[in-house]
């Protein structure tokens, strides 16, 4: 029994059965000119927005930035604060430039959070083919997480003021505001790293909350390092956090500690350095 086999269409032949509309559509193609390739502020900003907008449809998620924050500040000031600061008054001036700052930190970890899950729904290789500067996924994902930090800082301060805080210096407030979101960005890519490295969002969050329990709580926003034992002060004077809160109570005091300030500022300029190359490189990698 003998097959026939076709021939193989030319290249000419199909050329020549190419419907007219085609051609047509081609040639008004090739007319048009194509948009220009968005610039990397453009696209970081689209990103940042698209994070936002996540908030609008799911706004219980900000519980951990308006109802935590409020329950630690009422709950550590007038149970701990005759006890620990001799009034109430006296250590909410304490505690609340503290808990400013660990509310904050410790929803960083949120943006590792949402870059794995959108790893694992397919969303970040759509991404990835997209024609604009690559980082702008990431930093997106992080000036998204700006309004969420604003939002913390807003609600403690209100609280606090509420409550009888006695604030030194509104310039000064805004300045360790402003500081406290630095190196919370800067913070932010250890996460991000962590995100595009772990096989779930799950791993990616207890990873997290293991490294930032010991971070936050092992510094000087509840107590005065000097009652603590002394290997135990030398480990909390090398905290970030210590250093952070310092800087901010100096601040928000009217008082500020440039060394501190300083010291925050270069830290988080060698998180940058450091977590963004290694975020990038892992990025490329994905």
């Amino acid at each position: 029994m003998t097959s026939t086999i076709k021939p193989t269409e030319t290249t000419e032949e199909a050329e020549e059965t190419r419907p007219a509309d085609v051609d047509a559509l081609d040639a008004v193609l090739a007319s048009v000119d194509r948009p220009k390739r968005p610039s990397a502020l453009s696209a970081s900003l689209t990103f940042g927005w698209r994070a936002a907008l996540k908030i609008k449809h799911l706004p219980e998620q900000l519980f951990d930035v308006t109802g935590f924050p409020i329950i630690m500040t009422v709950m550590f000031t007038y149970l701990f604060g005759g006890a620990i600061g001799g009034s109430t008054e006296a250590y909410l001036d304490y505690l609340l430039p503290g808990i400013l700052a660990i509310t904050v930190v410790m929803i960083t970890m949120y943006t590792g959070v949402a870059v794995n899950s959108d790893i694992a729904k397919g969303v970040f290789d759509r991404f990835r083919t997209l024609p604009i500067w690559r980082p702008a996924t990431i930093v997106g994902y992080l000036l998204g997480d700006f309004l969420r930090y604003l939002i913390g800082c807003v609600v403690i301060i209100a609280v606090g003021l509420i409550m009888g805080y006695n604030l030194g210096s509104v310039a000064g407030t805004v300045g360790a505001v402003a500081l406290l979101l630095v190196f919370s960005f800067s913070l932010s890519w250890i996460w991000t790293f962590l995100g595009l490295s772990m096989r779930s969002e799950k791993t990616v969050m207890s990873v997290s909350m293991v490294a930032l329990f010991p971070l936050t709580f092992l510094s000087n926003v509840f107590v005065q390092p000097s009652t603590m034992p002394g290997w135990l002060e030398a480990a909390v004077s090398w905290n970030p956090i210590t250093h952070l809160v310092t800087a901010m109570r100096g601040l928000m005091s009217g008082s500020p500690n440039a060394g501190e300030i300083i010291w925050v500022l270069v830290a988080s300029v060698v998180l940058i350095a450091g977590f963004g190359s290694a975020t990038m490189a892992a990025y490329k990698r994905k």
